[in-house]
């Protein structure tokens, strides 16, 4: 009897992809997440549809209180002032705001809905470079605390203190060189040059303001906790001289946020996992830094930080839907998702981790992900290791939380609903789907159309 011989297979050629090995090891192989929080993929998109941005509110509370944590370990007096820029759904604002977080707003908008949150205006720290005279009497009526970006900003900000009978507590906010960090020298009062001296002497001229609280905010994502220790050490120099030269004793220094979260950027060589700084060792840089302060123990001002992206972004995870499977003319698969650029802007910046919900049998290959506009920019993952994902099939893309829902586009799609999983694994809604309703709210057409 004549031995049948195997079908034969057609060999499968996979090009190397730089990022595959490297020194510290290799890629791990995707474990998939068929559940957040306990609450199964398939149940969420059943209840919610696809995409969907679901939030941890277990995450979101481990994460503030750990930064909280490790600077109350380090300074005696630390204020988290939760940065609604990054995510200000109210559920989210208030899930930090029971915690015990204060608000830093950068805009009257902001403001209002920190307010509406049940933010006591004493307990908002009120940012940026743009505040009209009605916000600044606002939130001078209120209590708020004003950090003074310019000097035009100053003349307003007396004129509405000079209207409203006042004599407001007020910060200003530095900028200032530190090694390896672009300077951010848009926002603030110079400090190497005297710039910022010069503003304190022009406040205490005026007459009709009070200095009490220094800020400086260095960037965004910073990855190298040695610059908190330059910026740390900066302001209690500056600190020390306002105190010994004009007798001024600050209620608080302010080091803003820009903490990492466990994302990777596009241009970063190690993978989030092990190139992100945990709080404690921000925490340590920025104690070192304070510990110039020349002041007795009881005088030491409250340690503030605005932090945002790091406390929200790994609480939040894309749920999205393959709708398509093609092959590109250099060989790679794409796939076609129900969610693209317009929901998620930060994929602009990050090589966001994109795991399936089931085991999936195959040989990893070189990916694109796609969303569903119809523009060439509409890239989600420009490049990653599969297996073959079919259509239908759900993927999860995690540390989603930071800017999405703040910065997402009403372009072409309805933007997704938002859910919140509490304790005992309930789920609700955040924020509802998009309808062609909600969408047309606002339009007015004209009487002669």
């Amino acid at each position: 009897m004549t031995e049948l011989k195997p079908a034969y297979e057609r060999p499968l050629l996979v090009r190397h992809e730089s990022g595959l090995m490297n020194k510290y090891a290799r890629v791990q192989a995707l474990e998939p997440l068929q559940a957040i929080d306990g609450v199964p993929v398939s149940t969420l998109l059943e209840t919610y549809g696809s995409p969907l941005f679901v939030f941890s509110e277990k995450t979101l509370r481990e994460r503030y209180r750990g930064l909280h944590d490790a600077l109350a370990r380090r300074w005696p007096r630390v204020r988290i002032a939760w940065s609604y820029k990054t995510n200000y759904l109210d559920g989210i604002c208030r899930v930090f705001h029971d915690e015990g977080a204060w608000a830093e707003v950068v805009s009257e908008m902001e403001y209002d809905k920190a307010v509406a949150n049940g933010v006591d205006p004493s307990h908002i720290h009120f940012n940026g470079p743009y505040k009209p005279p009605a916000a600044l009497k606002k939130a001078f009526a209120g209590g708020a605390m004003v950090h003074l970006d310019h000097f035009d900003e100053m003349l307003r900000a007396e004129s509405a203190a000079d209207e409203l009978g006042l004599r407001p507590g007020v910060a200003i906010r530095l900028n200032l060189a530190a090694e390896g960090v672009p300077p951010w020298s848009r926002f603030g009062f110079n400090l190497e040059s005297g710039q910022a001296m010069d503003a304190v002497r022009r406040l205490l001229a005026g007459g009709k303001l009070e200095l009490v609280g220094l800020h400086c905010h260095l960037g965004t994502f910073l990855l190298d906790p040695a610059a908190y220790h330059v910026a740390a050490k900066k302001l209690a120099g500056f600190a020390n001289q306002l105190r010994s030269e004009l007798g001024i004793r600050l209620e608080f220094i302010d080091l803003g946020g820009g903490f990492a979260s466990h994302n990777t950027l596009k241009a970063q060589y190690l993978p989030a996992a092990q190139a992100t700084p945990s709080f404690e060792r921000y925490a340590d840089a920025i104690a070192e830094g304070l510990a110039e302060l020349d002041a007795p123990p009881r005088e030491r001002p409250v340690l503030v930080v605005e932090d945002g992206r790091a406390l929200v972004d790994d609480a939040g995870s894309l749920i999205t839907t393959v709708h398509a499977s093609k092959r590109l003319p250099d060989g790679r698969r794409a796939l076609v998702l129900d969610a693209g650029v317009n929901v998620l802007f930060t994929s602009f910046w990050y090589r966001h981790d994109v795991v399936p919900t089931r085991p999936i049998a195959g040989l990893p290959e070189p990916t694109v992900l796609y969303g569903p506009l119809c523009m060439n920019i509409d890239v989600v993952r420009d490049q990653l290791l599969l297996p073959p994902v079919e259509v239908g099939e759900p993927l999860v893309l995690r540390n989603t939380g930071a800017y999405n829902v703040t910065q997402w586009m009403q372009f072409i799609t309805y933007r997704p609903a938002v859910v919140l999983i509490g304790k005992n694994g309930q789920h609700a809604l955040l924020r509802k789907r998009e309808t062609l309703e909600t969408l047309k709210e606002r339009e007015v057409i004209p009487p002669w159309l």
